[in-house]
């Protein structure tokens, strides 16, 4: 059972990620991107799943953040955001991501893309 940290602003999102995850893992949520990156570092998670589109700091900004510091750098992160077109996802892995979902996805593709991710 791998430890994911999900980060959306959207509650609902969140219950959804937590909904198709937590029989299988241990699923932290965060709501917003607010000093994420420090809450990550403690939680120690096996894989970061993170929106894009948020308000304040977007997923892009904490995803080169995660990058730039040593004991994050590693963590494998799913980007998951409606943003869906080829140059987003390009973007996407441009900025570190290691897998990239689009919404809207069903339970099964995201517990896809988390087994691909770890």
């Amino acid at each position: 059972m791998a430890k994911l940290v999900a980060v959306d602003d959207s509650l609902a999102d969140l219950k959804l990620i937590e909904h198709a995850l937590s029989q299988y893992h241990q699923v932290v949520l965060y709501q917003g991107s607010e000093n994420v990156e420090q809450r990550i570092e403690a939680e120690k998670p096996d894989a970061v799943l993170l929106d894009v589109v948020m308000p304040g700091r977007n997923g892009y900004e904490v995803l080169r953040s995660l990058r730039r510091s040593e004991p994050t750098k590693n963590i494998p992160v799913l980007v998951i955001s409606s943003k869906s077109e080829p140059t987003d996802i390009e973007w996407g892995r441009r900025q570190g991501a290691s897998g990239y979902l689009t919404k809207p996805y069903t339970p099964e593709a995201l517990r896809k893309a988390v087994q691909e991710l770890l």
